[in-house]
């Protein structure tokens, strides 16, 4: 079959390929070595954090306002985004000379905004409107239908679609012989793109879609055979974190991901840090979900080709002690704790002495004080060089009969103490 041929959803992705030529960085597909040693593959990287606007997103946005007629551009293009979407549109806008308008929820942080101002400059405007992306998306359309411009969606589209779906052509171009293909799955346009090329050029290929374990918007609709929108999300892994796919990118990722998988928040956090410490590879969290999940694949992939798209590479240094965080309590190295110490003297003493073990090491210690300004409970944190230290850092409190309480354990309290 030719590569230029039209899919069985009639994108043609060979033609989306040249409107982007000049306008995208084809990305390199890069072996790494040490993730290929770890798992006794071969471990392709899909650099699409180094893409011009440091994410695959310009490749859709692109491609659909290519389509437009010029007239249309003049009069006026809208997106709704606080991240990578906004961008690509930004720099789109830059390029075709039309004039954007980028709406963002208010409480977007000020590095995000100049990212987007720098790569539109004068052909975009910022709105920031809503506390929230969805009462930003309300507020966008709304402009939108006012002002008879179009809006460019970040995934329900198939002209948005078409263009990620670059990110296939581009990697089997390369690379023809790919066992298995780990996609980062947020609203659903880039595995809809990419599983679509591979599925009509690679059928033999496993496509592995991928979404972070606190925004299952993809894994739960495919689990109940239509789109449902989730009440709630953890917006952690802000480039995948969605309440609710797209209808279109539903039905073709129903129809050609062979599995979708949740990665665990702070695995992502583990694998940027690792990423960061033994590739020198900066990611963003929606960026490292295709690396995060190989541990699960270990067994099936060994002796394979194996693909990973890094997806982007947007992260705002800001975030780096939250990521550290949450890697140390994935990994069972950080622990915090609400202790009533006994009121005496050396109470704190004896737990320094005789309870932590010779590598703990309390990284966090405040007393909660009750309404009536008494001392309560104190607040502690213990960091571990050793997850197994954590039984006898247990037994030992039992030991000595110290009134702790595990707050890892219970969300609504970490959430509200720490």
């Amino acid at each position: 079959m030719s590569l230029s041929a039209s899919t069985t959803h009639g994108f043609d992705f060979q033609a989306a390929a040249e409107r982007l030529r000049k306008v995208v960085v084809k990305t390199p597909l890069a072996l790494s070595i040490s993730l290929s040693r770890k798992y006794g593959c071969n471990v392709f990287l899909k650099r699409e954090d180094l893409q011009v606007v440091r994410s695959y997103k310009i490749r859709g946005a692109y491609n659909m306002m290519s389509h437009l007629p010029a007239s249309q551009l003049l009069k006026g293009v809208v997106c709704a985004s606080a991240g990578n979407h906004a961008q690509g549109f930004a720099y789109s806008c830059k390029k075709l000379g039309a004039r954007g308008t980028v709406f963002m929820p208010i409480i977007t942080p000020k590095q995000k905004i100049k990212q987007t101002k720098m790569f539109g400059e004068d052909f975009i405007d910022i709105k920031l409107a809503g506390d929230t992306f969805d009462d930003c998306l309300v507020a966008a359309r709304a402009f939108t239908q006012e002002h008879g411009m179009v809006f460019i969606p970040p995934f329900e589209d198939p002209r948005i679609i078409e263009g990620q779906g670059t990110v296939g052509l581009e990697i089997l171009a390369e690379e023809p012989q790919v066992d298995y293909l780990f996609i980062p799955v947020g609203g659903g346009g880039l595995a809809s793109g990419t599983g679509t090329y591979f599925k009509t050029f690679s059928p033999q290929t496993k496509l592995i879609g991928l979404e972070p374990e606190g925004a299952p918007a993809m894994y739960r609709s495919i689990k109940v055979g239509k789109p449902i929108t989730l009440d709630q999300i953890d917006r952690f892994v802000d480039g995948a974190a969605v309440k609710r796919v797209g209808d279109l990118t539903f039905s073709i990722c129903r129809e050609v991901l062979d599995d979708v998988r949740l990665v665990p928040e702070g695995k992502i956090c583990t694998t940027i840090l690792q990423l960061y410490n033994e590739e020198a590879i900066v990611v963003e969290p929606a960026g490292a979900m295709s690396i995060a999940a190989l541990d699960d694949f270990a067994a099936e992939i060994r002796g394979k080709n194996v693909v990973c798209i890094v997806s982007g590479g947007n992260n705002d240094i800001d975030r780096m002690q939250e990521i550290k965080e949450r890697s140390l309590q994935y990994e069972g190295l950080k622990h915090y704790f609400l202790i009533r110490f006994a009121q005496r003297p050396g109470a704190l003493k004896e737990f320094v002495n005789h309870v932590l073990g010779p590598t703990d090491d309390i990284t966090r210690f405040e007393y909660m004080q009750k309404h009536n300004k008494e001392t309560g409970p104190a607040l502690v944190g213990i960091e571990l060089k050793n997850k197994q230290d954590y039984t006898s850092l247990l037994q030992n409190m039992e030991r000595l009969q110290i009134n702790y309480t595990e707050l890892n354990k219970s969300d609504d309290l970490f959430g509200y103490l720490v």
